[in-house]
């Protein structure tokens, strides 16, 4: 594989958490399967404590369902949209792609020696954090070219289970597979229970999310809206057909690009859409302009305790990963969306707690 230019436009979400603190990179271990837990000990939402949040998500649902209700909605017509990172998962200090994407580049390396002495690849192979944390955009931009595309749709998807089966977040030692919100995952198990069709509608790279979407969260990868790249059909030398992975942007599938993505991809709006930061904005907004019951919900991470603060919203810290803003926060309060908060909100956050 030869060096790649890196794409224009790409997503600037995943350039942008490269510049938050930097992990070092991981070790390989035993492979530990994760699985999505979802018990429904307790009624629908066990993680949940009752207040406003938890009422308004079963408010909603009877509502929906009940054919009496002057709000009720077709099984046929029944969509939730879920953004994923800081949503449905773990994402500080920094997007697990990200994470992967660093971690990769050993393996480009190797496979392509002159690269060893050449920015920003040196930079990333000494794991020198600062330096990295330094490095900037246009040099972030060939690291996610050179460790996303250039490879088979087959070749990535076994990278990415390769990696995700042997890394652990270094906080808490886990697979990055089981930092996935215990309360979340009943709401996902809940709406689908009730009909729903639950998709994931990130600024994430949709092929990196498609590859776990099912084992973690329930979804089908054909349910996964993301950040898309271009492939190029072609044959191997016994003739048999395989796609490319191509340094081509075809969606930036954050901010307006998330109703355009849903749009793209679903073709019906939402009647429910869950994010937790300003990326998600537009999907709430054009989520709550359509007809009939709406539900549109921000997750605050307000818990530094059990997972992480950050906002700058209601006085947490800054953060430009995941960032809430205060106008944000604002806009909530104005249009009646619900602000989960995470630390009076959820008895526990993880399934392992």
């Amino acid at each position: 594989m030869k060096p790649i230019n890196p794409p224009s436009g790409i997503n600037r979400r995943l350039m942008l958490s490269s510049l938050a603190l930097l992990p070092a990179l991981s070790g390989l271990s035993r492979p530990i399967p994760a699985a999505a837990q979802t018990s429904t000990e307790g009624g629908p939402l066990p993680s949940w404590n009752d207040g406003a949040a938890k009422r308004a998500i079963l408010t909603f649902v009877r509502a929906t369902t009940d054919p009496s209700n002057p709000g009720f909605v077709r099984p046929e017509d029944r969509i939730a949209a879920f953004d994923q990172d800081g949503t449905l998962w773990v994402e500080h200090p920094m997007y697990t792609q990200v994470v992967y994407c660093l971690e990769r580049v050993p393996a480009v390396v190797e496979k392509q020696p002159e690269l060893r002495d050449v920015e920003p690849f040196k930079t990333v192979l000494s794991g020198d954090r600062e330096a990295m944390a330094r490095l900037p955009m246009a040099d972030l931009e060939r690291i996610l070219a050179a460790t996303l595309t250039g490879m088979s749709v087959e070749e990535f998807t076994t990278e990415v289970q390769r990696w995700l089966a042997a890394a652990r977040d270094p906080r808490w030692k886990r697979p990055y597979t089981e930092l996935a919100y215990q309360p979340m995952l009943e709401v996902l198990r809940h709406l689908r229970d009730n009909g729903y069709r639950t998709y994931i509608v990130t600024g994430g790279g949709q092929d990196f999310v498609r590859v776990y979407a099912q084992q973690v969260y329930g979804i089908p990868p054909e349910q996964v809206v993301g950040t898309a790249g271009g492939t190029k059909f072609g044959y191997d030398t016994d003739g048999k057909p395989f796609l490319t992975k191509e340094p081509k942007l075809l969606l930036n599938n954050n901010d307006a690009g998330k109703p355009e993505g849903i749009h793209l991809m679903i073709g019906r709006r939402p009647n429910a859409a869950f994010g937790n930061s300003v990326g998600d904005r537009e999907m709430l907004e054009w989520v709550g302009a359509g007809d009939g019951v709406r539900l549109k919900m921000l997750v605050l991470h307000d818990d530094a305790t059990r997972e992480y603060a950050y906002g700058p919203a209601q006085g947490l810290p800054d953060s430009k990963v995941g960032t809430f803003s205060p106008g944000l926060y604002d806009e909530a309060g104005k249009d009646g969306w619900t602000v989960i908060s995470m630390k009076n909100d959820w008895k526990r956050i993880f399934a392992f707690e």
